[in-house]
Formats: structure tokens, sequence, C-alpha cells
């Protein structure tokens, strides 16, 4: 792998268990016995959901630098949009922002997703894939640069729950790999994602896993997500990563498989959305997937002995030079987001696609699915 040969960092405690815990009353009311009991070993924090805010309140400030002290503290974007081939003025100021944080918290590593969001200033939404080419990775590389000059610590990728065809699905571990090299990066590997794409495209475990740079994994996630039915493929059922409910058995299964081939695995950080932490029993069933998690992971730690963690940072200095951008793909963008997220059906979002610039291009829109494209039409509609 790319990263071998590379120089390693400080020997470490061990992996930790984290949760991903933001400003949110919810959240933090499910959260809050198990930081009392100091079974919370490290926290993740989707900074970015907060540049809407005049001020953090001085109590979360005072929870953030706790784990900032102690380097466990990691941050993770929502809203920078990694992909959008077009640069926007919202982009560098969220770079801007991170940069003053940076400054006033110490992040053990940020992270951010694959993809792009759908609507015209791809701020808003759940993120899309994009084709695997050569000039979105170059792309893809120049923004996480800017990234990782802006916050000073590692960068890394989550990988994507959501993919239009198995070929996507199979060569999405190498394209992260290729994206993250220049900055020497890391990925999340999000086990709720990839059992979205081993139920969605019927793909084993085995098969899937071994083509994900498991060496780059230093955080892992695990969250639950919700069913929907299939209207083109009756009887189909598609695995949505929503966030809105219990981490399912089959995850945490993925877990125990998983923590074994990461060899720098850091963090395994448990995820919810606040708006399904709203009654008691929930945020009960959300401390005991912790304990279940928790559980795990401390297994694994007892048998992982002299682990050696990557360090995870550019191994050259990186001179800014004009930002990447691709006039094609964000047109591109742009069409694919229109028809999602105003076609009244099915049939019509895909008469659009056939005579829109996505036909006969590497977005190889002929092999979508149809239950994904039909997934991508509910995702980007939701969102609209």
């Amino acid at each position: 792998m790319s990263t071998q040969g590379q120089p390693a960092g400080a020997a470490e405690p061990g992996i930790l268990s984290a949760i991903a815990c933001n400003l949110d009353a919810d959240i933090l009311s499910a959260s809050f016995p198990l930081l009392e009991e100091g079974r919370v070993e490290a926290l993740e924090w989707s900074f970015d959901t907060l540049f809407w805010a005049e001020q953090i309140p001085d109590w979360f400030t005072e929870l953030l630098q706790a784990f900032a002290a102690q380097h466990r503290l990691v941050g993770h974007g929502v809203y920078f949009s990694l992909l959008s081939g077009r640069w926007t003025p919202e982009q560098q100021q969220w770079l801007q922002q991170l940069r003053a944080l940076a400054g006033q918290f110490t992040f053990d590593h940020i992270t951010e997703h694959f993809g792009f969001f759908t609507g015209q200033n791809f701020h808003s939404g759940a993120p899309l894939p994009i084709p695997y080419t050569s000039s979105a990775l170059h792309l893809g590389q120049d923004r996480l640069r800017r990234i990782q000059d802006a916050c000073q610590c590692p960068v890394g990728l989550e990988n994507l729950a959501f993919a239009y065809s198995l070929d996507e699905v199979q060569r999405h571990g190498e394209f992260l790999d290729k994206l993250v090299e220049p900055v020497n990066g890391f990925l999340i590997l999000d086990l709720h994602n990839l059992f979205c794409q081993l139920h969605n495209f019927a793909v084993p475990y085995e098969e899937l896993i071994r083509l994900y740079p498991l060496d780059r994994v230093r955080e892992i996630h695990i969250s639950g997500g919700s069913w929907e039915e299939s209207g083109q493929v009756p009887g189909r059922q598609v695995r949505r990563d929503t966030h809105d409910d219990a981490v399912p058995d089959e995850v945490f299964e993925l877990l125990k498989l998983t923590m074994p081939r990461c060899p720098n695995l850091k963090f395994v950080v448990l995820e919810q959305l606040g708006n399904a932490l709203q009654t008691e029993p929930s945020r009960a069933q959300f401390r005991h997937d912790f304990g279940r998690m928790e559980a795990l992971v401390a297994e694994y730690r007892s048998r992982a002995v002299g682990r050696i963690s990557q360090l995870f940072l550019p191994l050259q200095p990186w001179v800014a030079g004009p930002v990447a951008e691709d006039a094609r793909l964000y047109e591109q963008q742009l069409q694919l987001s229109r028809i999602l997220e105003t076609a009244p059906s099915f049939e019509q979002a895909h008469r659009q696609l056939q005579a829109s610039d996505l036909a006969h291009s590497a977005w190889k829109i002929e092999e979508w699915e149809p239950h994904m494209l039909e997934t991508a039409l509910r995702i980007a509609q939701k969102w609209q």
C-alpha cells in the first residue's frame, strides 16, 4: 500500500471508543450519562454544523477542550462538498473558519465526506458520488491539500454509502486511496455505509473489504439506518444511511470482523442523529449500542499489543497554486441535481438523464441500477 515505508508515530494507548457529539440537546441528553461515567474516550465533533452560530457556549467549549487536551478530539466536516466542480465562496469561507477553529482547538485529525451535494450551491442535502476520472481525482486531491493546510493535522475521507452501480462500489476503495495519497491521508471506514453497499448490490463482505486500503483506516463509524421499498424492483428493499435508528446486529458483526484488519485504527465512533433520540427508550438504546461497541473495542484492544500508529501527515510541503476546477463536471452536476430534484417520476428522470450531457459519458448512467436511481431521486427531493 502507499503508506508502507512511511514514518511511524508513537505507541498508542489503544483503540478509543468515541461518540459523535454535537451541540444538540437530544444527542447531549443521550450521551451525558456516558460522559459522566467517564466511558467516552474520545469525541467526534461535526464542527461546521456550528459555523452559523455567533458563539459556541462556554460549557460546550470546555467539553471540547477537555478532550482536545488529551489529543482525543476529532473534527468531522459535513458541508464542504469536496468534489463539486466549481470552487465557491462558501468553500473558501469554510476553510477560513476551519483554520480559525484549528487555532482554538487541538484536533487529532479532520475528516470530510466523499462526493458532492445536490443543489445549485452544493452546500445542502446528502453527498452523492461522481465519476472516477483523472480530472475528478486531481480536483479532490487539490481540495484535500487545502483542508490539510488549514488545519495542520492529519486529514481523511469517509467512504460513501450510496452508489449507482456495482462497478462504482468495487472501485470506491481504490479511488479513496488515490485521493488521500498526496496528503498521506487516511480513511474513515463507515461500516453502516459498507453494510448499505453489501446489501444494495448483493456483494459478499470478503470480496468488498479487500478492495479497501485497510492500512489507511484510522477511524471506524458505526450507526443505524432504515429500509425503503423499491417501486422499480418489486420485493426489493434498499438500505439507506439515515442515522435514525439503532445499530443493526449486522454492523456490530462487521465491526468485529473489520477491526483486526486495520493496523492503524485509532477511533471507533458511534453516530446517531439527534432527532432520533427524543425519547427515553431511544436514548437508552443509544447507550446500549455504545456499551456493545465499547465491549468489542475493549476485547480487541486486549489482544492488539505493540501497536504503532501512522502519523498520516504530509511527507512533502505543499505550495499553493490556482484552485482546481472542472467546468464540465460542474455543469453535469448542475444537470444531475436539477433532474433529481425536480423530476416528477422515475420514468421522467430516466428520460431526462438520457437526453443530458451525462449520457454516454464517464458517469456511465447506462449502467445505473434502477433501484439506486430511484433512491437518488428520493434523497435529492427530501433535501431539495
